[in-house]
């Protein structure tokens, strides 16, 4: 989308076109002055340059047109330090982008085609991967882990479904994690030895589907599985069926490192290509006219799922509302990630829009600034949903 500043320097550069161009056009009228058709039909050529293009302004001006916000902006402001200088922010309703702030700490630092970790949003992409084959009928919700992985089955966790790897329900051991363990390098070489280690040398600390665990065992396991179904490798399915279809070209989730893929928390992402998958969730399921997932499919990974069950670990602020698939559900109607890198993206279904608070360096989730701005934006958009 383009920015009030950029218009205003595209709009500078046509007036100097136009002064230099009507310049030259003042030295051909004193060589040709006795060709007064030529010039008549150079003076039409130019006014008719000057309507195309003041009309193509007008259009471009109305259709960049953004709502205002001042208490977003107010508050986005407010908060450079603690968003860590540079971040983007972006609001979607009716079809158009309705909000954009951009901070940068120096010019060139970061915009919405910066690509940056997306640590645990990834898993909000690898459920909406898993539902693809659900759609086609390769796969349950309820299907057993160990019906595609025996493994499990050795070693006493048979009873794990796909259902539980999505809501951090496996009940298998984790370590916590944060914010730069999603950095570090993974010490596995395939996404198959990393979930064959967690059958074969983890233990069960909870019956599955007892307690919430935060953690990258459960998505893990599932993208694994994913895999075996397809014989594909993870990061390809997920170009094939999400990122290519979406058009978000500057995603991956291949390693840097040539470790494991990571399921969980291993993509990159721009704030541009993430709204494309917010918008595909928006639109029930549809992008750009194309359908990625069934309705069903949207709506099961926006359903609650255990929500009554204890959580022993999650992101701050997030303990209190119960997992979606790959999500966390706030107060029945708000669909969000509350990723440990520090980037938030939503989907409000009451006031049907999609936002996202993207942010270039990881860093604790500030839960209380993202509070503030879905406030902000609601107050700005009104009408009567519970927040």
């Amino acid at each position: 989308m383009a920015s009030a500043a950029f218009i205003v320097k595209l709009f500078k550069f046509i007036v100097l076109y136009f002064y230099l161009t009507n310049r030259s056009f003042m030295f051909q009228i004193s060589i040709q002055s006795r060709k007064t058709e030529t010039m008549s039909l150079k003076v039409k050529a130019i006014c008719l340059q000057f309507m195309l293009i003041g009309s193509f302004l007008l259009f471009w001006l109305c259709g960049c047109a953004q709502e205002s916000f001042p208490q977003v902006d107010q508050l986005l402001n407010d908060n450079q330090k603690n968003l860590g200088y540079n971040f983007i922010a972006m609001v979607w309703k009716d079809g158009k982008m309705i909000y954009v702030k951009q901070m940068e700490k120096q010019i060139g630092d970061f915009n919405a085609k910066t690509q940056v970790p997306i640590g645990s949003c990834s898993q909000w992409m690898t459920a909406a991967l898993v539902m693809t084959f659900v759609d086609e009928g390769k796969l349950s919700l309820d299907d057993k882990v160990s019906k595609y992985i025996p493994i499990f089955a050795k070693y006493m966790k048979s009873y794990i479904t796909i259902r539980n790897c999505l809501t951090n329900t496996t009940g298998i051991q984790a370590d916590p994690v944060g914010p730069m363990k999603l950095l570090q390098k993974n010490k596995y070489q395939t996404l198959e030895d990393e979930v064959n280690s967690f059958a074969s040398k983890r233990e069960i600390a909870a019956n599955p589907g007892t307690e919430v665990y935060y953690s990258h065992v459960g998505p893990n396991i599932a993208g694994r599985v994913l895999e075996v179904i397809s014989k594909k490798s993870y990061d390809r399915l997920m170009q094939e069926r999400i990122i290519r279809p979406l058009k978000m070209r500057a995603t991956t989730f291949a390693d840097e490192n040539g470790g494991a893929v990571n399921p969980y928390g291993g993509g990159q992402s721009t704030a541009n290509d993430y709204m494309n998958f917010l918008i595909m969730l928006l639109n029930k399921g549809e992008f750009q006219g194309k359908r990625i997932l069934s309705e069903k499919s949207v709506e099961e990974i926006e359903t609650a799922q255990f929500p009554q069950l204890p959580v022993k670990s999650a992101p701050k602020g997030s303990e209190a509302f119960p997992n979606g698939l790959g999500t966390t559900i706030e107060h029945g109607n708000v669909v969000c990630n509350l990723n440990l890198s520090g980037t938030w993206p939503y989907i409000d279904k009451c006031r049907n829009y999609a936002a996202i608070i993207m942010v270039k360096s990881p860093d604790e989730p500030k839960k209380e600034i993202y509070d503030k701005f879905k406030r902000a934006i609601d107050s700005g958009l009104g009408g009567a949903c519970p927040n």
